[in-house]
């Protein structure tokens, strides 16, 4: 089995960040989500994977290489325009060939694995295996209409008056059966080849589509909130390590991981939480629910349930939350009003993008 990771998405829910960063990058516990995309593949004994790449194909693969690092060969497939997930599979067909394949979305993070569904696709063998889960608002997914037990016997995108509960996630299960399907259908109203429309086709030709219900974590990493609530998903699964510097004056409460080449000194480091390699932190209140990315410089600040990406200073800041601050950005001081959402009280909400200064009176 093959596997084919897209990720030539834009990211425009999570700007300013992806103006410079590719959204299947950004770190969530300290790991690119692509990273932990590869992993879950490789817990399946997958090795070849191909991935769909757009416009920020350079950072991409200047991230993951040939992909020998997390034990796998990555092929790079160029996408010129987002035209759609049916699009993909049908410019990976010389990739794919004859083989099975699992096709997952790069900015997906499910930390339970999807071993079981490969096992069941393995086992059974359908044309097309989907992963779906239970939603409370299904209008805003792709729905999986079920009858007999699992065989999906429709799908519909956002429909307005649902027929089911069960979102299509961003994991399939295809035979090659599905190339004859993404070459039969059409591009929808928004111009895209949608692959719903071609497991549809699979389904109205008498194909055997199951929808394999998925009871893990899942969250598709698209805005702001969903990449916070990741973070602290992920956090919550770290295990306790010091392996960087942690002065005696320094306390760490909960689970905390301080990696190589980190110094901690005159602070307070409550977890779950994680400090990068090479991140220096002074005079500071952290976590929980705080990851700082490598070569970081924290100062006399305060902050929790944030995502601080490589390179940043952050430095007399007090009572951030909810907060990303981009790579190599400066924060020092307080924030001027304008880039600061209020909670109420000293608590403030920071975005920063890539290389931004933000710098105000104390």
């Amino acid at each position: 089995m093959r596997a084919l990771v897209l990720s030539g998405g834009t990211g425009s829910r999570l700007r300013p960040f992806t103006h410079s960063l590719p959204k299947q990058l950004i770190p969530v516990a300290n790991t690119p989500v692509l990273v932990h995309v590869l992993r879950n593949l490789r817990r399946l004994g997958i090795d070849e994977i191909g991935i769909i790449v757009g416009d920020t194909r350079a950072e991409i693969e200047a991230a993951l290489g040939d992909g020998a690092e997390h034990g796998v060969r990555i092929t790079y497939i160029p996408q010129e325009a987002p035209l759609g997930l049916a699009h993909c599979v049908t410019i990976a067909e010389d990739f794919l060939g004859d083989e099975d394949f699992v096709m997952y979305l790069g900015d997906n993070v499910l930390p339970d694995g999807i071993e079981a569904a490969a096992d069941r696709f393995r086992e059974e063998r359908p044309d097309a295996l989907i992963l779906v889960t239970k939603v409370p608002d299904p209008q805003a997914f792709g729905v999986a209409e079920l009858a007999d037990g699992d065989r999906v016997s429709a799908l519909v995108e956002k429909p307005e008056r649902p027929r089911s509960d069960l979102a299509v996630m961003g994991v399939y299960f295809f035979t090659s059966k599905i190339h004859a399907a993404t070459r039969a259908i059409v591009p929808s109203a928004r111009g895209e080849l949608e692959i719903t429309d071609a497991i549809q086709h699979l389904v109205e030709r008498g194909g055997a589509v199951v929808g394999h219900r998925y009871d893990g974590y899942w969250k598709d990493t698209g805005n702001i909130d969903d990449l916070l609530e990741c973070n602290r998903v992920m956090l919550d699964r770290l295990e306790a390590g010091v392996r960087g510097e942690v002065d005696e004056s320094s306390v760490l409460t909960g689970t905390v991981v301080v990696e190589p080449g980190a110094v901690v000194t005159g602070s307070r480091v409550a977890g779950p939480a994680v400090i990068g390699r090479g991140s220096r932190i002074s005079g500071c209140r952290i976590g929980p629910y705080t990851a700082v990315g490598p070569d970081c410089e924290l100062a006399d600040s305060s902050l929790g349930d944030s995502i601080i990406l490589e390179g940043a200073s952050v430095q007399g800041v007090q009572g951030l939350r909810g907060s990303l601050v981009g790579r190599w950005a400066r924060v020092h001081a307080e924030a001027e009003e304008a880039y600061t959402d209020r909670f109420g009280g000293t608590d403030r909400r920071l975005l920063v993008g890539d290389h931004s200064r933000v710098e105000g009176s104390a």
